[in-house]
């Protein structure tokens, strides 16, 4: 593992990252100032657009990997997969940081956005993805606080966190699996509005397994890339055990999805060539069937650059989906009234400036503090 010292802070593409992110901070107090309106390509027919289907369901969905390895580590005790349950904590945090930033510029009045923390309304299905935001990031903050603690010193806090560390992880498993499965929930209304292609009863089960599918993962890209940019070497034990358990959740996966679209008399509608035909095939070609073909192949699960790439695939896939269910599956629909949707050009950079937020805060630690304990940092 480099030494602090040794991380470059000021490189060319960390530079580009800043650019990226101080521009999306000027639209952003543009959109503050003159509303949705002004900034975003949305109207009443197409209340959710980008920062939504990508920003929050696609945000959410790469921060499951959190849960996952927190739970495997302070849970079952799998102490194989502790040298990565600080990096996918805090990857899991800058997630959800995304997630709720965006659904602050979604709405619209975003300065009342606290609300759902005194005005309940426990019959709404948004009240609950709220309140899972608030009470998961809160937690998020709380799993990755010992790092910060140790940094500055607060040895009393430390102890005390690390004591209750189980149960907090037990609660954050808790929310993750109720708040997946929410925001699936949430489409449920949309019985009429979604293709068949995405819409079920299961949905809210199926926003979990592809999440599931989604964070292992993203754990593991995650994993490959901080040891190449920061120069530890990658725990192949791990990046395979991540592989392994990616390809039972993936089959599982496409075995509820064929049952599904079978179950529901839509299987013609894969094929019928149009583009949501297409937009469901490449979904499933890319996300899904790829990476099985390739992991069930040993030579790929025990190759870390072809591990790698089963990464991107997935990861492509499942965001393709939220794309999908959030905006490319209610296309038909709302493109009949003669009105549609193309994100604009301020929503695709806002949204590059929070990756590239999570980019940099995740570089800020990995230089400040001991992100990597377990690699020698």
């Amino acid at each position: 593992m480099a030494n602090h010292a040794d991380i470059k802070m000021m490189t060319p593409l960390t530079k580009v990252f800043i650019g990226i992110f101080g521009f999306g901070c000027v639209l952003i107090i543009y959109r503050l100032l003159f509303g949705l309106g002004a900034v975003t390509n949305l109207n009443d027919l197409w209340p959710w657009g980008l920062w939504i289907s990508f920003d929050v369901l696609g945000g959410v969905a790469m921060a499951a990997g959190g849960f996952l390895i927190a739970g495997t580590v302070y849970i079952l005790n799998w102490k194989k997969y502790k040298v990565i349950v600080r990096p996918a904590i805090l990857n899991a945090f800058f997630g959800y940081a995304l997630a709720a930033t965006s659904i602050t510029l979604d709405i619209g009045r975003p300065f009342v956005i606290w609300h759902p923390i005194v005005m309940w309304q426990i019959n709404s299905i948004m009240f609950i993805v709220a309140i899972h935001v608030v009470l998961y990031t809160s937690t998020l903050a709380t799993e990755s606080s010992p790092m910060f603690f140790e940094k500055f010193g607060m040895q009393k806090a430390y102890r005390f966190v690390n004591k209750i560390m189980v149960p907090i992880v037990i609660f954050g498993v808790l929310l993750s699996v109720l708040h997946q499965s929410s925001l699936g929930a949430v489409f449920l209304i949309t019985p009429s509005k979604l293709s068949p292609l995405w819409y079920s009863s299961n949905l809210p089960t199926w926003f979990l397994v592809s999440a599931i599918m989604l964070g292992l993962n993203m754990v593991s890209f995650e994993t490959i890339i901080s040891s190449r940019a920061f120069k530890h070497k990658a725990p192949k034990e791990v990046l395979f055990g991540l592989a392994r358990g990616s390809l039972i959740v993936t089959g599982v996966y496409l075995a509820a999805k064929i049952y599904d679209v079978v179950r529901l008399g839509a299987i013609g509608l894969a094929f019928n060539g149009s583009f949501t035909s297409n937009m469901y095939l490449l979904e499933m070609v890319v996300g899904v069937i790829l990476p099985i073909a390739l992991l069930s192949q040993k030579p790929v699960r025990t190759n870390i650059d072809r591990i790698f790439v089963v990464n991107i695939l997935v990861m492509l896939g499942v965001v393709l989906n939220r794309l999908n269910v959030g905006m490319f599956g209610l296309a038909d629909y709302i493109s009949k009234t003669g009105i549609d949707y193309f994100p604009s050009f301020f929503e695709f950079a806002v949204t590059a400036a929070m990756v590239a937020a999570a980019v940099l805060g995740f570089k800020i630690c990995a230089k400040y503090l001991n992100l990597f304990p377990e690699t020698g940092h």
